[in-house]
């Protein structure tokens, strides 16, 4: 829906006849606006499960008559594995997949193209693919002028307070590490692994001491109760989210860590990761990692113009937070 939304905007849902459920369970906030704009199309949206969970139901596809199921690559393998492919092609149901999570800065915009096929939508996928590079240009311009000993030590907390015992998982050179590479830092992941994602020590994250903190938070409250991540999104609370990003910094092994220190820890929308919007989070994170080079970059300025020209409600919440000062 992410992906979709700026293409159909007028109705996202005109062409869609079931989904999985993670945007109602990880993105409650998203799916809200969603249900707010479109309550008709939401209601009778089909659940057709979860091809990473294994309860994918293809029984579900057929009955509801779908024409062709779009999946995102990271279920290549498993589609593959368990035969998925080959029986919906033999009910009549192509399959087709898309990539913002592996390696979205690579995938975005031929991703955007082949959805704006699909769904007949070509001039409008073309006006989202201007718009993507031009504000993506904004920070890359500017990046590789910049010398490597200029560019800081990052680490990238993936979902941090998603297990409040646990730490940590960080990204490779993909995804939020890429992110961080194209804001102009050098991603702790990538340099001690290959690979999309790795658990990583404490300890290890100690002794390399980075000089910026960040994690992705979201509303999992609904999920996961449990959570002490900050919830961020379009119903987030700032006082609470700064509450939660304190208490994040002062867990054992992070006070005292040079980052926190210097606050600079900061927590970003996790989401970003998984749609054709992560340019938003580039712009953020350069401003965070080289505030001086980034002065006038107005990330929030950019994120009011994605929804007035692309996306079918407005503007709203709080997308990422720093440590107080």
């Amino acid at each position: 829906m992410y992906a979709v939304a700026p293409l159909a905007t007028e109705d996202p849902f005109e062409h869609i006849v079931g989904w999985k459920d993670d945007l109602i369970l990880y993105d409650p906030d998203a799916f809200h606006k969603f249900e707010a704009a479109f309550p008709e199309d939401t209601a009778r949206m089909a659940n057709f499960g979860n091809p990473y969970a294994g309860d994918f139901s293809i029984e579900a596809v057929i009955e509801h008559e779908a024409d062709l199921l779009i999946l995102d690559l990271g279920n290549l393998f498993k589609a593959e594995e368990t035969g998925l492919i080959e029986k919906l092609e033999k009910a009549g149901v192509p399959v087709v997949f898309i990539d913002f999570r592996r390696d979205p800065t690579a995938n975005a915009i031929p991703s955007m193209l082949l959805l704006g096929r699909l769904l007949e939508e070509e001039a409008r996928a073309a006006e989202f693919i201007d718009f993507y590079v031009a504000e993506m240009r904004k920070v890359t311009n500017i990046v590789q002028t910049l010398p490597i000993d200029e560019k800081p030590l990052v680490f990238m907390e993936n979902a941090a307070g998603w297990n409040p015992e646990f730490c940590c998982s960080t990204f490779g050179s993909y995804n939020y590490g890429r992110f961080i590479e194209l804001a102009g830092g050098r991603n702790y992941g990538s340099e001690i692994f290959s690979g999309y994602s790795s658990e990583v020590s404490l300890e290890g994250l100690i002794a390399a001491d980075p000089d910026v903190l960040l994690g992705t938070g979201a509303n999992w409250a609904e999920a996961r109760p449990e959570a002490t991540a900050t919830l961020l999104g379009y119903n987030a609370d700032a006082n609470d989210n700064e509450a939660r990003l304190v208490a994040l910094s002062e867990r054992t092994g992070f006070r005292d860590l040079r980052a926190v220190q210097d606050g600079r820890m900061h927590s970003i929308y996790h989401q970003f990761y998984n749609s054709p919007y992560h340019f938003i989070a580039i712009q953020q994170l350069a401003k965070w990692l080289h505030p001086e080079s980034f002065a006038d970059l107005d990330p929030d300025a950019t994120f009011a113009k994605l929804h007035d020209e692309f996306m079918p409600f407005a503007a709203e919440g709080q997308f990422w937070v720093s440590l107080p000062e």
